[in-house]
């Protein structure tokens, strides 16, 4: 049996590039695969690893202080989600850019637990904004979410200034995959001057978990960044598609990769279309001279 482990903690890492580099060799040591971030200001990671791995992993991070308290989210999965493991050294842990950075530890929006979150979603005057892309948006998303325009997380502030700023005195839901983006988004909303602003408690896939509530309110597939790509949420209701294909429209979940090399863009794509377009976002991609499907042909 395998297992997928996702988590973050904002706490202050001393010697953080070091600690990048260690790391990346105990996790190669132990035999794990993913893809981890080590910033001044904290970690998040994503790894996949047998349970023997997994446990071993997660009892030397608690024995470090400073994770001593981190919460781990574990999915039960046939195999490694990665094919390799990157521990990587960033300045931020959510690529947000602001010239004064903001501390989810010192300023952030009031975390709900899932029961909370579902009762806040029903309440009037509440505005739900995903604190994800436009393409994770697309996959999966909260009833009547606000999906915001962006490509990036770094996009957020601008958007925020000049489009969200309109809702300031309305209560304010923000969620994303884990938890982590919406430390840093939450805690931007307040600082921008809006007066009511709440967080999912560990995400999307915390909720997905909780035994009573078992995904109510969410609509489609979670975005994952890795193998998997997508992993269900609601298993309360009957299951709502909400991604369209690329090419035809067709109601579809199924995520794949542009098979020209130089392309690769990532986009929903039906399985009548696949075969149509040879896994191509566009016709120019199609008959690119590094479209995977024909090179070795």
């Amino acid at each position: 049996m395998y297992r997928v482990l996702l988590y973050y903690k904002y706490v202050n890492i001393g010697n953080s590039e070091e600690f990048a580099e260690n790391l990346l060799i105990y996790c190669q040591n132990l035999g794990l695969r993913g893809r981890i971030i080590v910033a001044p200001e904290g970690i998040n990671g994503t790894c996949s690893g047998t349970y023997e791995q997994t446990e071993k992993y997660m009892s030397d991070m608690k024995n470090d202080e400073r994770f001593s308290d981190m919460e781990f989210k574990i999915d039960e999965v046939s195999g490694h989600v990665f094919k390799k493991m990157n521990v990587r050294f960033k300045k931020e842990l959510v690529t947000f850019r602001l010239p004064e950075d903001i501390n989810p530890n010192i300023l952030s929006g009031k975390r709900l637990s899932p029961a909370e979150w579902y009762q806040k979603m029903q309440e009037d005057d509440v505005i739900i904004l995903d604190g994800r892309t436009d393409y994770e948006f697309d996959l999966g998303h909260f009833r009547k979410a606000i999906r915001p325009p962006v490509k990036s997380f770094r996009e957020f502030p601008a958007w925020v200034k000049n489009e969200f700023s309109k809702f300031k005195n309305k209560k304010i839901l923000t969620y994303c995959t884990g938890g982590v983006r919406c430390e840093k988004l939450s805690g931007f909303l307040l600082k921008e001057g809006f007066n009511e602003v709440y967080q999912l408690q560990g995400g999307i896939i915390n909720y997905s978990k909780d035994p009573e509530l078992k995904g109510k309110l969410f609509e489609g597939k979670c975005y994952v960044f890795d193998e998997r790509i997508s992993i269900p949420v609601n298993f309360a209701d009957e299951y709502n598609v909400t991604g369209k294909c690329h090419h035809c429209g067709k109601p579809t979940d199924r995520y794949v990769n542009c098979a020209n090399l130089d392309c690769h863009k990532q986009h929903f794509e039906c399985e009548d279309c696949e075969e149509k377009w040879s896994r191509s976002c566009s016709e120019e991609c199609m008959i690119a001279p590094r479209n995977e499907l024909f090179m070795n042909l």
